[in-house]
């Protein structure tokens, strides 16, 4: 003892915190050796569930060596061969860090093959809560993620440092982790559930962060085939090629691909994807290295309809879009556009506008290409350096039947005595789309003096978006196909957006080591984003005069400014009397403005005024009163972590400023909206979890998240009436979840149990609506028969997902109404599946 506070006193003699760090030393000195290596040089090891992946960059390694607490490690039956070169050596798959929690690969494969991943962090993750259409959870139409309080829209995310922008429907600013990366490829993800990070580059991040990291190249050659089939006709192929070392310098690569298709679950059509990935490692040395990376994503869907509650109670679950009933079709097309009844039958069932949301079908087909070069260098002993160059493009195609425009060619529609329909008093609308953006960051570390890490960067970039609509004629007794390629020069153009951003955006940080487990973080950012464009062409009036019976459609142009030149973040984290952790989390952020299009809502250029009070004037007049939205975060934390037991508890507080919403009134296909700062919102939450090991290989874990989220402006101004808002809940946000799960180990096989309860979530500002509560549950059996002839790791397993077969809402597009169940942007989530998968590696 005498000579590690020796050790201890020498180390930090020329610290100005002499007296306090030795004073700690004499306090702490039995238990240090959970903070760090022992001072007398005992050689500790680092616990591996602080590990966020078998593959982690050099930068993200150096960021987390400073405050792991190291030890000894443990092992469990083992779950893979012995032939593999991966080995298990911890049952903890699901480890946390201060406000963060990672995910290992070892997590991710206790799900069925290609889940999202979003969706593996939802249910691992106090707070998280992830809904979709899709057991796969592909659509990114339905996709919906929240994390204490904020949306994958406001929630920043990277892929080996790489900003993917904004992770929702349409993908104007960046591309989804879906459609990005081969989720089996996937090295590791962590989910930052305090403030974000000031490394972590977003222009849309207010609170938390995701963050992705690719696998490595192996070291020796070999490869991976899997083989999913399940429910509705489902399947998914997997296989991937690793070249191993190929020369002396330690060059070496692996090429992947999948493919995953199912047919929907209710109504016509199918669910496809087809994904590559590529990536070559180059060390440079001893001191670094160049990696380059590939990315190609291709989704079609033919989408699932989107709801009123309405016609989710009165209509059922498998109601969906009138395909295949042409007749019926045209028939409530008629009914929605020309009058303000229903058809026979449904008077005080479906409201008229309910009517018009039932259309024939609607589709989407996406299609990125994403591409990055790396360099980590150790431009110094003390200064190392990480740069990322990276480009994506993406195209699109959305759209679907259009019930209040008419194909022309037909005549005026008019309703036979039989209830049939002559004309055609529909057409499809397809939205084309196009982004292109060009970026790079840099970052230094610099292993300062007086044990301080000073880290900086700067991160650009340069986007183009651009959103064209058209409209095709639909047929007297046939309509469109929807898998049509729907080239440039056919259509008829409706209007044609342009968009360009500039980005930028720049951090500093200190981390300083105060004793062994006690690291205090401060730094600040600042954070510029100019977007300039909108409406460039409108052809409404040409439309109308041509018999296609078009509505006004709001166009818009102009710019608009977000910048924060000081944006600050503290970080406080003490590891102390071995398995204990506190922790504070302390950021301001700001979010920079939404842009999509001059129709789409959510964004302060879209769906704006009426044909009486004209899109551009709101425009101006908003542009004069609106600010970035801002929020205050603080996260204080305390965690126990120990072999048997392991706990955690949450508080976090957020101030929201300048709070933009879009309020929508009107049909799906026809809808106004109204862009307002609808004042302050303030956030009060909890986070529990607790997890108990009683014997080798099995892990219980439970956690319960409270959020209270409460707008607090007195009165906000929709259609010329006034509302006070102040105390409702906010939309679509659950206040209560609770989530529990089961895994046992036990040598070659894993069993792994998962339920949740997602508590009742506002649709109306007013409160006066709501989503059902509901429970969910998974299951899943896996087993690895080892080798078997030339194959390793041949692993067998089965999944059931919705075991209990839950009618409930998941997903949620779009902006909410005021008040009143007016607002088709509900969607059923999808039935129990069942998913068998055979995977092997050679």
């Amino acid at each position: 003892m005498g000579k590690r506070n020796k050790v201890v006193k020498e180390r930090y003699s020329k610290s100005l915190l002499l007296f306090g760090t030795a004073l700690a030393g004499l306090l702490f000195d039995t238990t240090a050796g959970a903070a760090a290596p022992s001072a007398a040089g005992t050689n500790s090891k680092k616990r591996s569930s602080h590990t966020v992946a078998a593959h982690t960059s050099p930068a993200s390694v150096s960021a987390r060596k400073d405050h792991t607490a190291p030890r000894k490690k443990r092992s469990t039956g083992p779950l893979v061969s012995k032939d593999s070169e991966e080995v298990n050596v911890s049952t903890h798959r699901v480890a946390s860090h201060g406000a963060e929690v990672t995910v290992s690969r070892k997590v991710m494969d206790r799900f069925v093959a290609g889940t999202n991943p979003m969706q593996i962090l939802a249910q691992t993750t106090p707070g998280a809560n992830f809904t979709s259409t899709d057991a796969f959870g592909l659509d990114t139409y339905a996709n919906t993620f929240y994390l204490r309080g904020f949306t994958q829209m406001q929630i920043g995310a990277t892929l080996d440092g790489m900003p993917l922008g904004t992770q929702g429907f349409i993908n104007d600013n960046g591309v989804s982790i879906t459609q990005a990366m081969i989720q089996d490829d996937i090295g590791g993800m962590s989910m930052s559930q305090g403030a974000g990070a000031l490394d972590s580059f977003s222009a849309q991040n207010l609170g938390g962060a995701m963050t992705y990291t690719s696998s490595d190249p192996k070291d020796k050659a070999g490869g991976k085939v899997s083989q999913t089939f399940g429910s509705f006709n489902a399947f998914r192929t997997y296989g991937r090629v690793d070249s191993g070392i190929l020369n002396s310098t330690g060059t070496k690569f692996y090429a992947s691909f999948a493919r995953t298709k199912s047919d929907l679950w209710k109504g016509q059509g199918y669910q496809s994807e087809l994904q590559a990935n590529a990536k070559v490692v180059q060390p440079l040395g001893d001191r670094g290295r160049i990696t380059a990376f590939f990315g190609y994503g291709n989704f079609t869907q033919g989408n699932y309809l989107s709801m009123t509650k309405n016609m989710w109670e009165k209509m059922g679950r498998d109601s969906t879009y009138l395909k295949p009933d042409y007749e019926k079709a045209k028939q409530w097309a008629y009914y929605a556009q020309y009058t303000s009844e229903v058809p026979p039958g449904y008077a005080g069932v479906l409201s008229n506008d309910e009517i018009g949301d039932y259309a024939w079908d609607a589709a989407q087909l996406q299609r990125s290409y994403l591409s990055s070069v790396n360099m980590h260098y150790d431009l110094f002993k003390n200064v190392k350096s990480d740069t990322v160059a990276y480009g994506n493009v993406n195209s699109a195609i959305y759209g679907g039947t259009n019930n209040f425009v008419t194909s022309p060619s037909y005549g005026t529609p008019s309703l036979n005595a039989d209830g049939s329909v002559s004309g055609v008093p529909m057409a499809l609308g397809m939205s084309h789309a196009a982004m292109r953006r060009l970026g790079f960051t840099q970052k230094f570390t610099i292993e300062a003096p007086h044990h301080n890490k000073i880290e900086t960067g700067i991160w650009y970039e340069n986007n183009q978006w651009i959103y064209n609509s058209r409209l095709y004629e639909d047929g007297l007794t046939s309509a469109h196909n929807w898998l049509s390629d729907f080239k440039s020069g056919t259509g008829h153009t409706w209007f044609e957006n342009t968009f360009n951003t500039n980005t930028f955006q720049f951090f500093l940080q200190d981390r300083w080591t105060i004793t062994p487990g006690m690291t205090f973080l401060a730094g600040f950012k600042s954070l510029t984003q100019t977007t300039h464009g909108g409406t460039k062409a409108d052809y409404t009036d040409q439309l109308a005069a041509e018999g296609w019976n078009t509505y006004y459609r709001h166009p818009v142009n102009g710019s608009l400014t977000a910048s924060a030149a000081f944006l600050p973040h503290f970080n406080f984290d003490y590891h102390f009397l071995r398995h204990h952790e506190f922790y504070w989390d302390i950021a301001e952020n700001m979010r920079a403005y939404d842009y999509f299009s001059q129709t789409g809502g959510d964004n302060a250029w879209g769906g704006l005024g009426n044909a009486s009070r004209p899109a551009q004037v709101v425009f101006d007049e908003s542009k004069k009163v609106l600010r970035p939205e801002r929020t205050w975060n603080y996260v204080v934390g305390y965690r126990y972590d120990s072999r048997f037991f392991s706990a955690s508890a949450d508080f976090y507080h957020t101030d929201y400023y300048n709070r933009l919403a879009s309020i929508s009134e009107g049909s799906a296909n026809n809808t106004n909206n109204a862009y307002l700062n609808v004042g302050r919102e303030t956030m009060n939450g909890a986070d529990v979890l607790a997890t108990i090991r009683p014997i080798e290989g099995l892990e219980i874990t439970n956690s319960f998240s409270w959020n209270n989220a409460e707008y607090q402006s007195r009165s906000i101004n929709y259609s010329g009436q006034n509302y006070n808002i102040r105390g409702k809940h906010q939309v679509y946000y659950p206040k209560f979840m609770y989530k529990a799960n089961l895994n046992y180990t036990y040598k070659r096989a894993m069993f792994n149990f998962n339920v949740n309860y997602i508590g009742s979530r506002p649709m109306t500002y007013m409160n006066d609506q709501s989503i059902p509560a509901y429970w969910l549950a998974n299951m899943n059996f896996a087993y690895n028969f080892g080798k078997i002839g030339f194959a390793q790791n041949m692993k067998a397993t089965f999944g059931i997902t919705n075991l209990f077969d839950k009618n409930y809402i998941g997903g949620v597009y779009g902006s909410a109404a005021v008040t009143g169940d007016d607002n088709a942007n509900l969607f059923v989530a999808s039935p129990r599946q069942f998913f068998g998968t055979v995977s092997a590696e050679f």
